[in-house]
């Protein structure tokens, strides 16, 4: 096929990824990765350095080649054609603004390539520029920008050809945190109000869960859960993506099916039941956030009631961070009250913040 993939502007478009497989000299990046992107949709690829999260976002481009599988962009297959003909725009980590250019010069650099006159390039690029709260810049060499004005040329240049797909490869890393914070609201709100199809690549979790309707994580080239925000952050459903979620204290249990529960039980004492979809007998592991557990103050909320003893405390801001050792192991605790090394504390794990897998579950 070698005809341009043609989307009216304004809107998005659906892509479907079937059995995407993606190679680098020889060694497997993507392993028949298969994912739905709606219309419209804002979705995070979200994973660890080297998970192929940008790998997978660049073959979807077409700055890398696929070695099988393809890629359906408003039911045409576009896995073969050549970046330009592809319909999507692409942000990069570095924003790859040219620095001897202005701000107009940078914004209106793809419509020029694609053959526009002067008068629709200053149409577009003064609208861009209003849109990104740039009006008043486009005269400026890039050079004497900040780093969130950069990203934000970026972003228009991106926008200037009327893209139905927006690829977003990791744009706020670069920023400082303050920055950082309020280009995801000026994104999510751009996206919003453009309602073009947006894939976004970062490892920053809060940035992921805040700015997307759908995350995808990925491990090794595989895509271990995709949900919204919410279903992978309560209900990640593997050891691997409860730990990437923060839920990253484990202990040691066993557990058994009744009916519709799980009970818990631990070797060193202390029994409960928690609702469970995840049938789960005999060895288990137990996962779960330091901030879901409280000091227990006699309360009847169900759970795992454990005694411990503080080894270590700090304050990350907002709450105290303590080490606490049980019977059950070591683990971290977050809690609004101040306590000290030594001393011996009630701890309750609520039974709802529990995720069991079987004890030597795979990653997916």
């Amino acid at each position: 096929m070698t005809t341009e993939s043609r989307q009216p502007p304004g809107g998005g478009v659906g892509i479907e990824v079937r059995d995407l497989q993606v190679a680098y000299g020889g060694t497997r990046v993507l392993h028949g990765v298969s994912l739905d992107f709606s219309p419209g949709s804002f979705t995070a690829l979200l994973g660890s350095s080297g998970c192929g999260k940008t790998t997978l976002l660049r073959a979807l481009s077409g700055f890398v080649p696929v070695e099988s599988g393809s890629i359906l962009l408003g039911g045409q297959d576009i896995a073969r054609l050549p970046p330009e003909k592809r319909g999507m725009a692409m942000v990069f980590q570095s924003y790859a603004l040219w620095p001897h250019m202005t701000v107009h010069q940078n914004i209106g650099y793809g419509l020029r390539l694609r053959g526009a006159n002067r008068a629709e390039i200053d149409a577009k690029v003064q609208s861009v520029l209003s849109i990104l709260g740039l009006s008043g810049y486009q005269d400026r060499k890039v050079t004497a920008l900040s780093g969130g004005q950069r990203q934000r040329v970026a972003l228009g240049r991106a926008l200037a050809v009327d893209p139905p797909v927006l690829l977003l490869d990791e744009p706020l890393s670069n920023l400082d945190a303050k920055i950082r914070l309020a280009m995801r609201h000026e994104l999510k709100s751009l996206h919003r109000r453009l309602g073009l199809t947006a894939i976004h690549v970062t490892h920053d979790q809060e940035e992921a869960m805040t700015m997307a309707d759908e995350i995808v994580i990925l491990d090794a080239g595989r895509v271990l859960q995709k949900g919204s925000p919410e279903e992978v952050y309560r209900a990640p459903n593997s050891p691997f993506v409860a730990s990437f979620l923060g839920a990253d204290n484990v202990i040691s249990g066993e557990a058994r099916t009744e009916g519709h529960a799980t009970a818990i039980r631990l070797p060193g004492g202390g029994e409960t039941r928690i609702a469970s979809a995840r049938r789960v007998e005999g060895d288990c592991l137990i996962h779960f956030r330091a901030n879901a557990v409280h000091f227990d103050a006699g309360s009847a909320r169900p759970g795992l009631r454990l005694a411990g003893r503080i080894t270590q405390s700090s304050y990350p801001g907002g709450v105290y961070r303590y080490e606490v050792e049980t019977p059950a192991g070591r683990f971290l605790v977050d809690d609004d009250r101040r306590a000290n090394p030594g001393e011996t504390i009630d701890l309750l794990i609520p039974a709802e913040e529990m995720y069991v897998f079987p004890a030597g579950a795979p990653s997916a």
